[in-house]
């Protein structure tokens, strides 16, 4: 589609495999990244705390941004739609960890973006899964499935619907992230860009909700902030540069890996709830994950 639209892209990237380098930096990306979600889920005002790490990556994109080429012209229709779509993600994981727990969210959220991720890139991308690539699609269904399901039998609409709400984001941005860096003549600048533009709509939208208290909150939070202001710009600057070398699902699956991490961080850092239920849930999902990386 992009294509017939006058947008170049890379064509399928059929056969293409993960190498044990790639491979070992996707789940270092994947580790850094449920750390910081969890930093978020653990703080007092998490709007102020997103927006930290946001203007904390964007300012460490900034000080590389002249050390790297300008994104090739056809990138930035890309730049400025992930910028208003990073918001969007980050506002329903803000609302996502409000009303539910983090070792429920995170998985629901993550593990879903997979499956989401793959289906567009089919029509925006021309990427056709393998066989093995929608049974992994299906364990990591059933796995959410599970995951819906609270700890008596009920569904708890609210976290669920945010969480979802939250994948969509995910899948939005993995395709035009993955398109633009490969549009873009380099994914290195293409992320230095992606992370000094989507801090400000945050930054505009914390000043107006906070601008009483903004100073004070950014006091007390601001260490937390810094450090997962430098993880997610790591964490995504991997993905971003796998994502112009493999599949964009196949990237974004074994991404997704991070909700084992996540499991681990919920059980033994942050002491939720975490009966059978959810962590044989935990493992479907992560399966899944895997297999659909191979």
């Amino acid at each position: 589609l992009f294509g017939e639209c006058g947008i170049p892209y890379l064509a399928s990237a059929e056969g293409a495999r993960l190498t044990l380098g790639v491979l070992a930096l996707v789940l270092l990306a994947a580790l850094l990244h449920a750390s910081w979600n969890a930093l978020v889920k653990v703080q007092g005002d998490r709007l102020l705390a997103m927006t930290l790490i946001a203007v904390s990556s964007s300012f460490f994109a900034l000080i590389m941004i002249p050390f790297a080429p300008l994104p090739e012209p056809a990138a930035w229709p890309f730049l400025i739609a992930t910028s208003f779509i990073h918001v969007g993600y980050m506002s329903f994981l803000i609302l996502a960890y409000k009303h539910g727990d983090f070792g429920q969210v995170y998985p629901i959220a993550r593990g879903t973006a997979p499956l989401l991720t793959t289906l567009l890139a089919i029509f925006f991308a021309a990427e056709i899964p393998t066989l093995g690539g929608w049974a992994a699609i299906l364990l990591i269904s059933g796995g959410i499935i599970t995951l819906a399901i609270g700890q008596h039998g009920k569904f708890h609409a609210k976290p669920i619907f945010f969480a979802l709400g939250t994948a969509v984001f995910i899948a939005t941005y993995s395709v035009v992230d993955g398109v633009g860096a490969r549009v873009a003549g380099s994914a290195h600048s293409y992320v230095l860009w992606v992370f000094f533009l989507h801090a400000i709509p945050l930054l505009c939208i914390t000043l107006f909700r906070r601008r009483g208290a903004f100073v004070s909150l950014v006091k007390q939070q601001w260490k937390p902030g810094v450090l997962g202001g430098l993880m997610s710009l790591i964490a995504y600057w991997i993905v971003v540069w796998a994502w112009t070398t493999n599949q964009l699902g196949t990237v974004a699956a074994l991404r997704e890996t991070s909700v084992i991490f996540a499991a681990l961080i919920a059980t033994f850092y942050l002491k939720e709830p975490f009966g059978q239920r959810r962590i044989l849930a935990t493992i479907v999902v992560g399966i899944g994950v895997m297999f659909l990386s191979l």
